[in-house]
């Protein structure tokens, strides 16, 4: 997914880097195919090495990772080989690319024992056991409260904020084209603006906004906050953001709840091996380690979350939420209207 590249050194992690290369599996026989699992995911995947190792200590079998770039490739990926899966299991997919690999035919069902937990809470309507829940990740607006102080002035305080004159220029956004996130937050202002998020976005353009192409460039590069110490107090990212970036606030009220899931995929060379780790993932091992090494909230009621999290990275009491179903069938439509009103 595009995004949370400041969580990279948090833990010790896992990277194998998926290339064209890479996907496409050497053959191999039956006893090679059970002996491990193959999990397609996104670029931003990370967990400890020691929870990892938990996975064949559980199970005798290795876990393989294999990246596929952000969700909206990662759902491309498995949607085109439907029976045919480059992996037996795939993580990342999210709610707002969902329907694609759903609508493919790409997924086998799985009830996993584990989702009773809390996992069921996110489950996808008429999906249930297709994709299952592990992590929320809510997109919002977030501001250098450090930036504000030391010009004396009062940061936004709401979407209404960013069209304002004295916000001008301040904030930088994702292209919903290119970026996971920036579809999140497209869809945050179509649902508090359904009848007049195109006029807002007018306001957004009028106002001085940047869009950039992905996460990394803005956060990292245009933020004043992030690592490249930029000149924009204001950046789409999300409401754990803050617990890496100290001096920095989510807007709560500005989010939109993005929800990545776990499935098998359809043809899987080891599905037994699949659905075990679909059950993996839900644990708590694994569930605990989230919030650390890929600065999302675990599902599994009851997890506890890092000291501090609970004061710099609550939880949004509201957020925007759509049916996937309803995002595929507008989708297309929502990002022409999108790019005629911001010229590109």
């Amino acid at each position: 997914m595009d995004r949370r590249m400041h969580r990279w050194g948090i833990a010790s992690v896992v990277m194998l880097a998926a290339t064209a290369s890479t996907l496409g599996l050497a053959s191999c026989s039956s006893d090679d195919a059970t002996a491990q699992v193959v999990l397609l995911t996104h670029d931003s995947f990370a967990l400890p090495d020691d929870v990892i190792a938990q996975f064949k200590t559980d199970t005798g079998m290795q876990l393989k990772i294999v990246k596929s770039g952000d969700a909206g490739q990662l759902a491309s990926t498995v949607s085109l080989t439907p029976g045919a899966p480059k992996g037996d299991a795939v993580y990342g997919i999210d709610n707002t690319f969902a329907s694609r690999p759903i609508n493919a035919g790409a997924l086998a069902s799985y009830n996993s024992p584990e989702a009773v937990h809390g996992p069921d809470d996110y489950a996808l309507p008429d999906a249930k056991g297709l994709l299952t829940a592990v992590d929320r990740g809510d997109v919002c607006l977030n501001v250098d409260e450090k930036w504000y102080d030391s010009k004396g002035l009062q940061p936004p305080a709401s979407l209404e904020d960013l069209i304002k004159p004295e916000y001008k220029n301040q904030a930088v956004v994702l292209d919903p084209a290119t970026s996971s996130p920036g579809v999140s937050f497209l869809l945050t202002t179509i649902g508090v603006y359904p009848r007049t998020w195109q006029d807002y976005w007018r306001s957004l353009k009028g106002n001085g906004v940047t869009v950039v192409s992905g996460w990394e460039t803005a956060y990292n590069q245009l933020f004043s906050a992030g690592t490249g110490k930029g000149d924009k107090p204001i950046v789409v990212s999300y409401a754990s953001s803050p617990a890496a970036t100290p001096g920095t606030s989510a807007l709560l009220k500005s989010c939109f709840r993005q929800v990545e899931y776990v499935g098998v995929l359809k043809g899987a060379a080891n599905e037994p091996g699949a659905q075990k780790l679909v059950d993996f993932m839900l644990k708590p091992a694994v569930q605990k380690a989230l919030p650390s090494s890929m600065y999302v909230y675990p599902v599994r009621k009851d997890t506890p979350l890092p000291d501090g999290w609970q004061a710099r990275a609550p939880i949004p009491e509201w957020t925007v939420n759509m049916p996937p179903k309803y995002i595929a069938d507008n989708r297309e439509q929502w990002l022409a209207q999108w790019r005629t009103v911001m010229g590109r």
